[in-house]
């Protein structure tokens, strides 16, 4: 997106490169109700709504752009296109093209008032591969209409919309293996002449409104309204077209090719399909809230097709100079908190198969590069970094590179098409692969989506983690990254996984909670007397209580006795703390809650001291256990019912009670793998304590530590 909006003047008066006098002017506001009500509008009118709800610093900033009632709209399919003025105001517009449209390669069929017919003649391909982004294409026509428009003096306007798969059939001699779907278009791309620019981190917006004269006609006063273009919720089936196990058979037919040597990696898509009663911009609305991304858009191609994106992917953006793209590869799904988050990204970091992916689909689009860019020039910005969606986690890597003189922002395009990430590698026999063994067209999926302006930029995002809605349907297509040592079974999972954000805006499923093991509030109203032995962590101890429901007084050690003599509380809770139990006389303590007998909980500290009232010996470590995660095996008890057979959890400790020495009346219902005692309880009375600190974050990983909390209240109930 393009914030020097916002420096713009008021009114600008220019003309393009083919002599259509422009002028703009410019309109400022404040808050989000007028990009709210464009989303609306495009319910009903064609437009675009491109949006960017993710900050990555020198990568992506927040920012929306987009505008509805476009007066001229390209279209194409396969060889044949069609330039439709979508209301008077576009009538100036064609004219100015009938004049001025002087491409070779397009034949101009038919001209009218509202629309001009045409087809493109496609020439063999360039003997130097260099040149082969210059080979007659429909893209070649894109690249007359940004000559026609251009102009340096306007960094907004451009060509608006979608470019699809299919495309690259015309400037790679691939073999298409089956039909295509009569609806199916390959482009289709709108001029507006109102843009409306908004900034989330500010709340600023800006209003362009665009007037354009011809010869003796002008689109001043002309209406702005088009032909509404309305999604039909029909009843539909939905469907997906490949059957359970046929994903996973083109997986091995895959490996199969890598172990030939035909193949590096491959991309296989598979396409699900489910009925929606929700309206396009409903979606997009809830899409934006659930996955934010910086390639969303939101888009009514007319005739009642619709496009719902949260790409995560640059494909290309260039300046005209430079061009950058951030290949994605590498995908795991996020946990259920941020210690599983932590976990997830460990794991994708450390996963060999994760680094090779990306490692081809980084050097393959370097490749790319290579064929437009000045050498040496092409180079890796970041790599393997790490960005976070709703439901996953991927790692990308930033690549920019330097055209060279006679190559511009389109050669950039048409030199990654399509991205390796959604073909595969070696690029033409994956795409072969692809078209040889999906079970039905991709349309738009793995082309582009964004804008092509004309004062020589692009700025597109890759076509995934889209739905196509039309007819009552919403249809979503994702793919899995193959290569030999890919799982057939955890292939077809990670297609699901990405496509469950999706889905998920597409029902209107309610958020579920992070965990399952959410507390029962099992200490709902009980009065807990927590005692701090000089801790750090006794207040996030407390609030670990009052999330169960109980009522929680903590006072310094001092006040122990005093406060148990005067008052009656439903358990002791015995804190961490640095030293010795001998040091906050907690001996005294037990004593005092055993005589009324109440259920005592010790944390750390508190359980050592359990281990010295009953007569065990206090250990040290040989290296301290300070800020340190273990693994613990769980062998029942009341502390630990419910949870794994093993937990991770935080320890902050250099003593501990010996297990040699362990008092015969105490169980050891937890311990790490070395033989530390991590939970002891009391065989008959209503005590027991953990060794670690079950309020750390680093017990966070399953709300384990909260689990606990809530089952010390168990300790006034029979052992199971």
């Amino acid at each position: 997106m393009n914030r020097t909006v916002f420096a713009l003047p008021a009114r600008s008066d220019y003309r393009s490169q083919a002599g259509l006098a422009v002028t703009r002017s410019v309109q400022h506001f404040t808050g989000g109700d007028a990009l709210d009500n464009l989303i609306d509008l495009l319910d009903h009118r064609p437009g675009v709504v491109l949006s960017s709800g993710t900050t990555v610093p020198g990568r992506y900033e927040s920012f929306d752009l987009g505008f509805a009632d476009p007066p001229l709209r390209l279209v194409s399919t396969g060889e044949k296109f069609a330039l439709t003025a979508l209301n008077a105001r576009g009538e100036v517009l064609l004219a100015f093209l009938a004049d001025t449209l002087q491409e070779p390669c397009a034949v101009i069929d038919k001209v009218a008032a509202r629309q001009i017919d045409g087809h493109i003649v496609r020439g063999e391909a360039p003997v130097d591969e260099e040149q082969r982004t210059r080979r007659a294409s429909m893209m070649s026509l894109v690249r007359a209409l940004v000559a026609a428009f251009g102009s340096p003096d306007d960094p907004m306007l451009g060509l608006f919309g979608a470019f699809a798969y299919d495309l690259v059939f015309q400037f790679e001699d691939l073999k298409q293996k089956r039909a295509r779907e009569a609806d199916q278009r390959d482009i289709v791309l709108y001029v507006p002449d109102r843009l409306l620019a908004y900034d989330r981190a500010t709340g600023r917006g800006v209003h362009l409104a665009y007037e354009f004269s011809w010869n003796s006609r002008s689109t001043e006063g002309l209406s702005h309204d088009t032909p509404d273009s309305v999604y039909a919720k029909t009843a539909r089936q939905g469907f997906a077209d490949h059957a359970p196990g046929e994903y996973q058979a083109t997986v091995d037919v895959a490996r199969a090719a890598f172990a030939r040597g035909d193949l590096f990696e491959a991309v296989p898509g598979q396409l699900f399909a489910e009925p929606c009663e929700r309206s396009p911009a409903e979606v997009f609305q809830r899409l934006c809230r659930i996955n934010p991304s910086p390639y969303g858009a939101l888009m009514n191609l007319g005739d009642g097709e619709f496009l719902v994106a949260a790409s995560p992917e640059m494909f290309v953006r260039s300046d005209g100079r430079r061009i950058e793209t951030c290949p994605i590869s590498g995908t795991i799904a996020r946990g259920v908190d941020a210690i599983g988050d932590a976990e997830q990204i460990r794991q994708l970091l450390n996963s060999e198969k994760d680094e090779f992916e990306l490692n081809m689909c980084t050097d393959v689009d370097r490749n790319d590069k290579a064929r437009v860019c000045v050498p040496g020039t092409i180079k890796v910005l970041a790599r393997r970094q790490i960005e976070t969606y709703s439901k996953l986690f991927h790692t990308v890597d930033h690549v920019e590179g330097m055209l060279r003189p006679g190559f511009d922002a389109l050669d950039a395009f048409l030199t990654h098409a399509w991205a390796v990430t959604v073909t595969g590698a070696p690029k033409l026999w994956a795409m072969q692969f692809v078209e040889d063994h999906e079970r039905s067209s991709r349309r738009w999926y793995a082309g582009a989506i964004g804008c092509v302006n004309f004062d020589g930029s692009i700025n597109t995002g890759l076509t995934i983690r889209t739905i196509r809605m039309k007819d009552g349907l919403a249809e979503v297509r994702v793919g899995a990254t193959l290569l030999f040592d890919s799982d057939p079974v955890a292939e077809e999972k990670e297609c699901q996984t990405k496509a469950a954000a999706l889905f998920q805006a597409l029902r209107g499923d309610p958020p579920k909670r992070l965990s399952a093991l959410a507390p029962d509030a099992s200490g709902s109203g009980k009065k807990v007397l927590l005692i701090d032995h000089d801790d750090s962590f006794v207040h996030m101890l407390a609030d670990y209580f009052r999330q169960v429901g109980a009522q929680v007084t903590v006072v310094r050690y001092i006040h122990a006795l005093p406060m148990l003599a005067k008052n009656d509380y439903d358990l002791l809770v015995l804190s961490p703390g640095p030293g010795r139990p001998e040091d906050f006389k907690i001996k005294a303590t037990i004593d005092a809650g055993l005589q009324k007998n109440m259920p005592i909980f010790g944390v750390c500290l508190g359980v050592q001291a359990m281990g010295e009232y009953f007569g065990g010996h206090l250990g040290q470590l040989a290296q301290p256990a300070h800020g340190r995660p273990s693994r613990v095996q769980v062998h029942g008890g009341r502390l630990m019912r419910g949870l794994p057979n093993e937990i991770v959890i935080g320890r902050y400790h250099s003593l501990y009670v010996e297990q040699d020495s362990m008092p015969e009346v105490l169980a050891v219902t937890a311990a790490t793998e070395d033989g530390i005692a991590m939970v002891i309880e009391h065989k008959t009375l209503p005590v027991g304590g953990v060794q670690f600190h079950p309020e750390s974050l680093m017990s966070l990983g399953g709300e384990v530590g909260l689990r606990i909390v809530e089952n010390a209240f168990r300790l006034g109930l029979p052992a199971n």
